[in-house]
């Protein structure tokens, strides 16, 4: 037998943007149903860094839970390393603003906790998901879920939120469809070690040897990255190996890192990628089901959540006036910064790595680059504006 239940808005993927899609339409009296193909317990061991737009961050104090201003660290700067020199871009003496360092797992979790709290449907770990009739006015989504019951949810709109691998997207028609996407001979070895903290706040490093980033997680657990090829062994490479590499990347000026046992390697292959447009029929996306940029600028989870703080909005709108057609807004809305980010996230990647057969004039070059922006106010300033968020309001701690 089938369970067969009406909502309003059907979520398919439940990670961070589709919980905090969740979460604001219950704020606005709008019921949703969301489900995910993982268990809650993949998503909330599964670790990813984080960096939060000050805007990001109010979104979770707004009803969800302020553990950020307990267990997250606020930023009001990183450093740019060159020439073995630190350079530091003041975000709150350049235009007001700050970062939080929170991971997404951690996000998750709150979110996770607040639908529990607050009585929201969220199903995680189903299978055999297949959505259908979004050029209908009753779109369908079907499911079976963990306990092995099949349900069917009646919606009016469908808001596919399923990830970088998002079966929803494909369900514009080819022929709408807009792709848009490079990939980059590149990738990184990122670390997960137990030891403290080297620097208060992140590190981008450019060197002859190639890009580092030096980030946090707790006092005792930080992440540090790498540049390698986008088929690097990183099982292949000995601890000793990792650090002297790292050290050697930031190496100047008297500063070390504080080394201790690796617990996590992985080699992240990354890419910039939009399809457009954001919506069809009665199907919506959102996060990285439509979009997807390099973790240079650290704006990929900040775009999920900017993409459903207009979602949220223009659902209201249309349920308020009862003409869904408004949901043609969404999509020029959010592409408009969907599309400087990806501007910002490539310009970081390509003035911080170092690309494969680069000569002497490319060299000098990206050196001219980055001297220009940590040696003016305003190649400081645009940093700091683009990295903090369009806008970015500090979160009162």
């Amino acid at each position: 037998m089938t369970t067969v239940t009406a909502t309003p808005v059907a979520i398919v993927g439940a990670g961070p943007a589709g919980l905090m899609l969740s979460h604001r339409l219950a704020q606005r009296g709008i019921d949703s149903v969301a489900i995910d193909t993982r268990t809650r317990r993949e998503i909330e061991t599964t670790h990813r860094a984080g960096i939060l737009e000050a805007d990001s961050a109010q979104m979770l104090l707004d009803g969800v839970s302020d553990r950020i201003l307990r267990d997250g660290y606020e930023h009001e700067g990183v450093e740019l390393r060159l020439h073995g020199q630190g350079h530091r871009i003041d975000f709150r003496e350049l235009v007001g603003a700050s970062v939080w360092l929170y991971p997404q797992t951690d996000v998750f979790i709150d979110l996770a906790d607040a639908r529990e709290r607050d009585g929201g449907t969220v199903h995680f770990g189903v299978t055999d998901v297949a959505v259908s009739g979004i050029e209908s006015d009753s779109p369908v989504v079907g499911f079976t879920d963990a306990d092995g019951q099949r349900h069917e949810l009646r919606a009016q709109v469908v808001v596919g939120s399923d990830g970088s691998r998002s079966q929803c997207r494909k369900l514009v028609p080819e022929a709408r469809r807009r792709i848009y996407g490079k990939e980059y001979p590149f990738a990184w070895f990122g670390i997960l070690c137990e030891a403290p903290m080297s620097a208060p706040e992140l590190i981008y490093a450019q060197s002859s040897r190639g890009f580092a980033l030096i980030s946090q997680r707790t006092e005792s657990l930080q992440r540090m990255y790498l540049q390698c090829d986008p088929d690097e062994d990183v099982d292949a490479w000995s601890e000793d190996q990792i650090w002297s590499e790292l050290q050697a990347r930031v190496a100047g000026d008297g500063f070390e890192l504080r080394t201790g046992p690796i617990v996590e390697r992985a080699r992240l292959n990354f890419r910039s990628f939009v399809q457009e447009p954001m919506s069809h029929g009665r199907l919506v996306l959102a996060g990285d089901a439509a979009h997807t940029v390099p973790p240079t600028g650290a704006k990929g989870l900040n775009l999920a959540l900017a993409d459903v703080k207009v979602l949220a909005e223009v659902l209201e709108q249309a349920f308020g006036t009862g003409d869904l057609a408004v949901l043609d807004t969404y999509g020029p809305r959010a592409l408009a910064r969907v599309w400087r980010a990806q501007n910002f996230s490539y310009w970081m990647t390509q003035m911080l790595h170092t690309p494969p057969g680069a000569d002497a004039f490319d060299v000098r070059r990206q050196m001219g680059e980055l001297e220009t922006v940590t040696s003016t106010v305003q190649g400081r300033a645009y940093v700091a504006e683009c990295y903090t968020g369009w806008p970015s309001h500090p979160v009162a701690g």
